[in-house]
């Protein structure tokens, strides 16, 4: 049983080792459901100034179990879910474009290995983790293309379903017999609508990136010991503000 893990986060630049082993772990996960054509199973992503990367590993650094990604719009690049859904419905590029003058990103590339399922610290920690960095990373609104397992997790942090795309939010993705939900968590500085469990918890650990804390899985009654180490020193709060765009009147 595993008592002790970390949870980083670091601009993708700024560890490629540690990115390499995220896509190796990440596509070991994608081949086992056959779902290797999801457009964020690629290695294009480490070299993108744009990209944030949660990992959860061991504390020594030499196991990874799981992680996410940050992915702030920065007017070049498009997010993984106007990729993924755009040829479906072409209404997700104004829907970006708009709240990028705000600051807006996307979490994607959530996994977990075998070795934590069950646990929440491969799904719901590096969820929680993400956006508790995004005040670091300067976006207020946080995009997600969701499996039907992970919706519930972007529920508990306030984000709601999309449903001016798709079929009520809904697509068919990343194939036919699958199905993926868009949903959009906006006010990330103050999370109104997030379960108080979780305002608390992201709340703690932006006023306290570096800390070790016992926390209980969601799901089991299980206490693991946790070492976040969440500053991203080459951070800029203002470096994704897009604000040649205005974000109003889209829900």
């Amino acid at each position: 049983m595993i008592t002790d893990i970390r949870i980083r986060a670091f601009r993708a630049l700024d560890d490629p080792e540690t990115c390499l082993k995220f896509i190796q772990g990440h596509r070991r996960v994608l081949s086992i459901y056959g779902i290797e054509n999801i457009t964020t199973n690629t290695n294009d992503w480490m070299f993108n100034p744009a990209i944030f990367v949660v990992v959860v590993e061991s504390v020594d650094g030499e196991k990874l179990y799981g992680g996410s990604r940050l992915q702030a719009a920065d007017g070049i690049h498009e997010l993984p879910i106007e990729e993924a859904t755009g040829k479906l419905d072409s209404r997700i590029y104004d829907i970006v474009k708009r709240y990028a003058a705000s600051g807006t990103a996307e979490l994607s590339g959530l996994w977990n290995s075998k070795e934590v399922a069950g646990l929440g610290v491969g799904s719901l920690f590096p969820t929680r983790v993400a956006i508790s960095i995004a005040n670091q990373v300067g976006v207020t609104n946080i995009f997600s293309l969701c499996s039907p397992t992970t919706v519930r997790f972007n529920e508990w942090m306030g984000s709601s379903v999309l449903t001016s795309v798709g079929e009520n939010g809904t697509f068919y993705y990343p194939k036919l017999d699958l199905i993926a939900t868009a949903v959009l968590l906006k006010d990330v500085d103050t999370l109104p609508k997030a379960h108080a469990r979780e305002r608390d918890k992201v709340m703690f650990l932006r006023e306290n990136p570096k800390c070790v804390v016992q926390e209980k899985s969601p799901f089991k009654n299980v206490y693991i010991n946790v070492h976040y180490d969440l500053e991203i020193l080459s951070a800029n709060p203002h470096e994704f503000l897009l604000n040649s765009v205005t974000s109003d009147h889209i829900y």
